[in-house]
């Protein structure tokens, strides 16, 4: 049996202990969200026209399988979906961008296998 995340909370006796789990977290967390931002990069690429970067269906599956895997690990599903939403909404914004970027660089037909993409720093 999975231990449930909830339950990988530790007890903090002060605010220092408190910050210091949440800065490693954190840690975790930046990286991962970058390589997320990647993919949006990837789907850029992938996408033949940006009417297509927002794609509500495929949202609301996220919105779903979040609020459940919330659930599951003991957290908090209203929390984690104004998360994913704005989250979301964010690489949304970052996608058109990205879109305009490489159709501007004359990469409108490329695909890209998945594979390690270095993306402009900005």
């Amino acid at each position: 049996m999975t231990i449930r995340a909830i339950d990988r909370t530790k007890a903090c006796a002060s605010m220092t202990e408190v910050r210091a789990q949440v800065d490693a977290l954190d840690d975790i967390l930046v990286p991962l969200l970058v390589e997320r931002g990647g993919y949006m990069t990837q789907a850029a690429i992938n996408k033949p026209r940006a009417a297509l970067v927002r794609d509500e269906a495929r949202i609301e599956a996220i919105v779903r399988r979040v609020r459940s895997r919330a659930e599951a690990e003991g957290g908090q599903p209203d929390v984690i979906e104004a998360i994913y939403r704005g989250m979301m909404e964010a690489y949304i914004t970052y996608e058109h961008r990205e879109f305009a970027r490489l159709r501007a660089e004359g990469q409108k037909d490329e695909k890209a296998e998945c594979q390690p993409l270095s993306v402009p720093a900005g």
